[in-house]
């Protein structure tokens, strides 16, 4: 366990890193249901609480619960679009809260349940498959990464200016000169020391709001069940069980990744474990007023670059997670940072996912054609909704949009599926006849004629 001020500043510079993430997750949830200005606040608050929750069972973990390996936990966005229509459903905005809460309290404790199942699929996630998932989300992120440099929202004037560009910049030229001349802490702290130097500049050039500061309050969190006691909807419970395990296996590669990292192999056992702390976590979620959480990939890029891997700092990460929800004006003052300087950063902690799983990718046999087919398919299929995300539009079930909204998930399962394809299923048994023919036959000789009758 590094020193407690090492603790603090690594830890911030992972709370920074996934911050933004965090906080777009519930706001876009409160934007589809119509939630009210202070109904909004406050999921963003408990969504921090929450995240501080699953990572610090990730990380630090209970008996039989959590990998215990550095993994930090956000909000995932993929729920986004299943919580909006159940809520909706149930009645939109706070009417509609509890059945969507209980949905996912539901939800979480089926994958708690279920997890030993996923333990055991292990062996379907060889070097070969788990580097191409890896790889597939590095690619994927890379557009959110473009994004953000750009200032956040493609639909707003000032997007891809030169002031937001120049603001990416100055972010990644003080990553990358700090990571060429800097040693030691300075060089494990380059990706905070650049968040904060692109801040700077964002204010002197009067591109940071800090007026959200002074209007939010010192401390502050909605009680547990706020909106009321859950209702359980069978619909609404089906449609999140099936969004909590597109999450689990979207998760899987993760871990394999964070894993790889670390220098510690992720067996059965520890998926299972996993597993189990995102179910849990996930039912605490649901009690505290919040959503499903997830692995956050900006982090595994974060742990490739610093090369810091304790389980601890990421614990600390937690910790301030939770009194960011806590203290909302604290969390303001993160959340002042302009979405060009993330961009800068991102940029950096996205591609380096994709470099990690071509790390893993050197494992396998590439000289193999079917490996090939395997690694192009998936990268390409996974690389459709990055590219048009108008596919999920036409999809004829709400299922169905969501898989299409995720270049992640439909590359993992294409990995997964082709990987069964091509080194699992066994081809057709072949006849008894034949059988025994081919075992009378010697190497060299044909094979003995048919026996007719006795001869005459």
């Amino acid at each position: 366990m590094p020193v407690w001020w090492r603790l603090v500043a690594l830890g911030l510079q992972h709370v920074l890193a996934f911050y933004a993430g965090a906080v777009v997750m519930p706001l876009l949830v409160a934007q589809g249901l119509g939630l009210s200005a202070a109904d909004t606040a406050a999921l963003v608050n408990t969504a921090l609480v929450a995240c501080g929750v699953a990572t610090l069972l990730q990380a630090v973990g209970l008996p039989g619960i959590g990998i215990r390996l550095p993994v930090v936990q956000g909000m995932s966005t993929a729920a986004v679009p299943s919580l909006v229509s159940v809520g909706v459903a149930a009645g939109g905005a706070d009417a509609g809260l509890p059945t969507v809460f209980g949905a996912v309290i539901a939800a979480g404790a089926v994958l708690f349940l279920v997890a030993p199942v996923f333990g055991r699929l292990v062996r379907f996630f060889p070097p070969l498959v788990t580097g191409t998932i890896v790889t597939v989300v590095g690619v994927t992120l890379m557009a959110v990464a473009a994004g953000q440099v750009g200032g956040g929202d493609p639909g707003a004037d000032g997007f891809g200016t030169p002031a937001q560009l120049g603001l990416a910049a100055v972010t990644l030229a003080v990553i990358v000169v700090l990571y060429r001349f800097a040693k030691g802490f300075v060089a494990s702290v380059a990706v905070l020391l650049g968040l904060v130097a692109g801040t700077v500049a964002a204010a002197l050039t009067g591109r940071a709001d800090f007026s959200g500061i002074g209007d939010a309050a010192w401390f502050g969190v909605q009680a547990p069940l706020h909106y009321g006691a859950p209702r359980f909807d069978v619909m609404a419970v089906l449609a999140i069980v099936l969004v909590m395990v597109i999450i689990a296996v979207e998760s899987v590669g993760q871990f394999f990744a964070i894993g790889e990292i670390a220098g510690r192999e992720v067996d059965e056992r520890g998926i299972a474990r996993a597993l189990r702390a995102d179910g849990l976590a996930t039912v605490a979620s649901g009690l505290l007023n919040s959503f499903p959480t997830t692995v956050y990939s900006q982090n595994v890029g974060l742990l490739r670059l610093t090369r810091v891997t304790s389980r601890w700092i990421v614990a600390a990460a937690g910790v301030i997670m939770l009194v960011l929800g806590l203290v909302p004006k604290v969390g303001a003052v993160v959340a002042a940072m302009p979405p060009a300087v993330l961009g800068g950063a991102t940029l950096v902690l996205f591609s380096t996912i994709a470099v990690v799983g071509v790390q893993i990718l050197v494992k396998a046999d590439l000289s193999d054609a079917r490996n090939t087919v395997l690694v192009a398919a998936s990268l390409g299929v996974g690389f459709l909704p990055t590219a048009y995300p108008q596919f999920a539009e036409h999809m004829p079930t709400r299922q169905l949009q969501v898989l299409f909204e995720s270049g992640i998930m439909l590359g993992t399962l294409t990995a997964v599926a082709l990987n069964l394809f091509f080194h699992h299923l066994r081809p057709p048994a072949r006849t008894r006849t034949t059988r025994t023919r081919t075992a009378r036959t010697r190497p060299g000789q044909d094979a003995p004629a048919e026996e007719t009758g006795p001869a005459v």
